[in-house]
């Protein structure tokens, strides 16, 4: 049936018409944002995904930073422990010559005293951005290491503790007398002491530093792994948008003639009263 109200043919055209221009529409901002979940009326629950993975993504940033800190304060630290082992050794070369009865032990005195004042100078040296592993006042050093997020949503942070190795208390530097060659002969026992409590304060601070550099390499690997999961979420795929604004376009200009043929329709009914 024919009618001059009601022009089905046109109404479908001009759905369709419609359907097309808001599929031409949405592919056209997927190619301009590159996205194609950019709002969360897109696809909320993968909107959803995204963002709270977006924002995990920020708090590893600080982490990272967190890290870097840690990691300078550490290494500071370490260079120093690792002078001041190197100078006892020194100091250990001029005790054992001390022990000797035909050498000038105030000049060697001089010498050792001049060791531990660089000693103790290396020790208030060794600090970043205020804090000190190598003296009593510095104490430990928490770093932030990760942030845990659990099947509830739960977020708790991780943190690594570098203990500080406190060389102003641990190294008693009195307890080095290269004044006689008797003296000398006592302090070499000292010195063992002293050489094996830097040693082992290093080797603490390296076993610290690498870990911090280790939980740096990994943080960077999980916020590449988490943008790259997310761009997967998201991203459009630009080779599939294109292909289909093509479509899309021809598909407009067949609805547009679709819509101008079906409007022509009623007036065939003009020819019935001629």
């Amino acid at each position: 049936m024919s009618s001059i109200l009601t022009n089905n043919s046109a109404m479908v055209a001009l759905q369709t018409l419609k359907g097309i221009n808001g599929d031409l529409a949405k592919t056209q901002d997927m190619i301009s944002t590159g996205k194609e979940v950019g709002k969360a009326k897109d696809n909320s629950a993968i909107w959803a995904i995204s963002k709270v993975m977006e924002s995990d993504v920020s708090g590893f940033s600080a982490v990272a930073d967190s890290l870097a800190l840690g990691e300078s304060t550490v290494a500071v630290a370490s260079a120093g422990a690792e002078q001041i082992t190197n100078l006892l050794n020194e100091m250990k070369e001029k005790v054992v010559a001390a022990t000797g009865e035909n050498v000038d032990h105030a000049k060697i005195t001089a010498d050792v005293d001049e060791m531990k004042n660089q000693i103790t100078s290396i020790i208030s040296a060794s600090q970043f951005n205020g804090a000190n592993l190598l003296n009593t006042a510095g104490g430990d050093v928490t770093v932030l290491s990760s942030l845990d997020r659990d099947a509830a949503g739960a977020v708790t942070a991780q943190n690594i503790t570098v203990a500080s190795v406190d060389f102003e208390a641990g190294l008693d530097l009195t307890t080095v007398d290269v004044s006689s060659a008797a003296a000398a002969d006592g302090s070499l026992a000292a010195m063992e002491t002293l050489i094996q409590a830097a040693v082992d304060g290093a080797a603490e601070l390296g076993a610290s530093a690498s870990r911090i550099s280790d939980q740096s390499d990994f943080v960077g690997k999980v916020m590449d792994a988490m943008k790259s999961g997310i761009g997967s979420l998201v991203d459009a795929d630009m080779e599939e948008a294109s292909a289909r604004l093509q479509a899309l376009q021809v598909q407009q200009q067949l609805g547009t003639q679709s819509l101008s043929i079906a409007n022509q329709a009623p007036q065939a009914i003009l020819s019935l009263f001629r």
